[in-house]
């Protein structure tokens, strides 16, 4: 494993994950503040480590396998804490169904990339536009859903809320994409 720049990107969105939480729990002012910040940091970091190991040609077999994990285990946690967060049935049913949503469709391609990595095919199910527009509703919705309060009279909250069910509905129609894009292969088994 290479220690360049991009790697040390992917493994801090790694380490911010615990600060992430203990900031999220804090009860102090602010923490909601806090808690966007080192949210936002994490998805720029997540766009930067990417464009850096293209523009340097740092890319590596570890930068690759390291950086989905780190955005899956960023957005996962952020998703847990939400609907934690709002432990009544009504707002946490509104937001458990499109959290399940996301992490059932994470869980899916990566089970889907892995098994056809081990057949060879895994330029078939490499990452669309598609993925890249959904994670940008996604990280957008999260932002907002962790700051929670409203900004003068944007409800910040309910906007977070219809970006999340945006995010999902991309979530599935990727996850369909990918599924179709691997059908011939999935199908000869």
């Amino acid at each position: 494993m290479r220690f360049n720049i991009p790697n040390i990107l992917t493994l801090l969105r790694i380490a911010l994950i615990p600060v992430f939480v203990l900031f999220f729990y804090l009860p102090v002012e602010g923490a909601n503040i806090i808690t966007t910040a080192i949210f936002a940091l994490a998805a720029v970091t997540d766009w930067f480590d990417g464009y850096l190991a293209r523009k340097w040609k740092e890319t590596s077999a570890f930068g690759a396998f390291l950086d989905p994990v780190a955005d899956k285990l960023m957005v996962a946690a952020a998703l847990v804490l939400i609907v934690d967060n709002n432990p009544t049935a009504y707002a946490g049913f509104w937001l458990a169904i499109p959290a399940v949503v996301i992490i059932g469709r994470e869980i899916t391609i990566s089970a889907l990339r892995e098994w056809m990595a081990e057949i060879g095919s895994s330029a078939t199910v490499s990452v669309s536009m598609m993925g890249k527009i959904k994670t940008t509703a996604q990280m957008a919705a999260l932002v907002l859903l962790l700051f929670q309060a409203p900004i003068g009279p944007f409800p910040t909250a309910t906007v977070g809320l219809l970006l999340l069910y945006l995010a999902a509905v991309l979530t599935l129609w990727s996850m369909l994409l990918y599924l179709r894009a691997a059908w011939p292969v999935l199908s000869k088994s």
